[in-house]
């Protein structure tokens, strides 16, 4: 691991909260995921399924968790399966974990080997009540049917046990990760804070005459030296009007003096994600007009922070509408929008906010939840919940000026005034103005 080894009170919290909402004679399979092929006998880097690292900690292959958190059998109610290892995968692949580190690291007791997992799961079957299996149900997901160990693992139990009644879990696992504990929020931080280094790096580096993906290389250089995997996301480096496309990630023009650079990357650490945007200016300095769009963004930015965030709220019926109010205002401000088509607009209760004006230079969401995954699980209909890490990031685009400015913060949800986990890495345009001159 490249980072530091994570407290199993973690793990045993959280499985202890699954196990809360489970019903008597409930069993719960979750799996690992699977070691992606690349091609021929190529695999992609390993990436741990999100659930069973948020309940264990493992982040390795060919492992198992089986909770019967009823069984009369204390033994019996949380079972770990990790891969047994030999002289010839430690040659090839490196060491695995062994029984007994995997029970320190996941405060679980009872750990066996991973071809031990049918004879044990056949056991337990046959006196559960319910069966609790897995699957990516994240609204946004395009993963096909039976595309992981989760979904191939439900439908045999399916054709095995047809007359078992077999319940959803991940609406319980969106629910418990939603909501981040202490030392989540602090893996988050860290990650923020590696991001926050990178962002730095790169203040001194940017000028007209770089290429984007000489940007992309500093950060990733500046990421993995600091003990992360690397990049949480595909990285968006967009100069000019590339920042106009939201999802930008070719990486391959010329930065160029007087264009403003788009900038939507951020590192992972031990698994947890941060998710930072920030657009500077090329040649060290905002024109007039960059800088008026970019201080209305920076002030939505601050109240959905300061003001609009907080625990209750519901995200899309209530959050983002007030967010979108703000924003028109500060459209008609710099002579984008019409007041009195937004008056017109704003009277008319049954205009879907797809259609409204504002949408054509703000057409995205202000935040999402952040944690294991970047577009983080949460409830389907979800509201702000104490200590659920979200980010924020409003926009306005402006393809035929030739720029766009994203600004995007992570932040700790609570009651008592929002914890900005990204409150050092410089935002104020006269700051970073300052420290891309120093750096020259």
């Amino acid at each position: 691991m490249k980072y530091e080894e994570i407290p199993s009170e973690l793990f045993i919290a959280n499985r202890a909260r699954l196990a809360a909402l489970l019903p008597p004679g409930a069993l719960a399979a979750i799996h690992s995921a699977d070691l992606a092929w690349r091609s021929a006998d190529g695999t992609r880097p390993f990436l741990q399924s999100s659930d069973l690292f948020y309940l264990t900690g493992i982040d390795q292959e060919e492992t198992s968790l089986l909770l019967c958190p009823g069984h009369p059998d204390p033994a019996l109610r949380e079972i770990l399966f990790v891969r047994e290892t030999s002289e010839l995968i430690a040659v090839w692949e490196g060491r695995k974990v062994t029984r007994e580190e995997a029970a320190a690291r996941t405060g679980v007791a009872a750990v066996r080997w991973s071809h031990e997992f049918d004879a044990v799961f056949r056991e337990l079957v046959r006196g559960a009540g319910s069966l609790w299996l897995n699957h990516n149900e994240h609204a946004r997901s395009g993963a096909p049917v039976n595309f992981s160990p989760d979904d191939r693992f439900r439908r045999l139990c399916q054709e095995r046990h047809p007359g078992l009644r077999c319940e959803r879990l991940a609406p319980l696992l969106h629910r418990l990760r939603a909501e981040k504990s202490e030392i989540e929020i602090g893996l988050v931080r860290h990650a923020c804070g590696i991001t926050a280094e990178g962002f730095a790096r790169l203040l001194g580096f940017v000028r007209p005459g770089v290429a984007e993906y000489e940007i992309e290389a500093e950060l990733l250089h500046e990421f993995v030296r600091r003990g992360s995997r690397g990049f949480a996301y595909e990285p968006i480096i967009a100069s000019g009007a590339n920042a106009c496309v939201l999802h930008y990630v070719a990486n391959d023009q010329i930065c160029r003096d007087g264009d403003l650079l788009l900038l939507d990357v951020a590192a992972e650490y031990a698994g947890y994600n941060s998710d930072l945007t920030r657009t500077i200016p090329v040649g060290g300095k905002f024109t007039p007009r960059q800088r008026a769009v970019y201080d209305a963004v920076h002030r939505t930015l601050r109240l959905c922070i300061d003001e609009l965030a907080e625990p209750g709220k519901h995200l899309r019926n209530v959050y983002h509408k007030e967010v979108a109010r703000f924003v028109e205002d500060e459209l008609i401000a710099l002579g984008l929008l019409d007041a009195a088509e937004v008056a017109q607009e704003r009277a008319d209760e049954e205009l879907p906010e797809e259609k409204r004006a504002y949408r054509k230079y703000f057409m995205h969401g202000v935040t999402h939840s952040l944690g294991l995954d970047v577009h983080d699980v949460a409830p389907a209909e979800s509201v702000f919940v104490e200590n659920m890490v979200v980010t924020v990031e409003p926009g306005i685009y402006l393809p035929d000026e030739g720029f766009g400015i994203r600004l995007e913060n992570d932040i700790v949800v609570r009651s008592g005034g929002n914890l900005d986990l990204m409150a050092d890495i410089p935002i104020d345009p006269d700051e970073i103005e300052d420290l891309m001159a120093r750096g020259r």
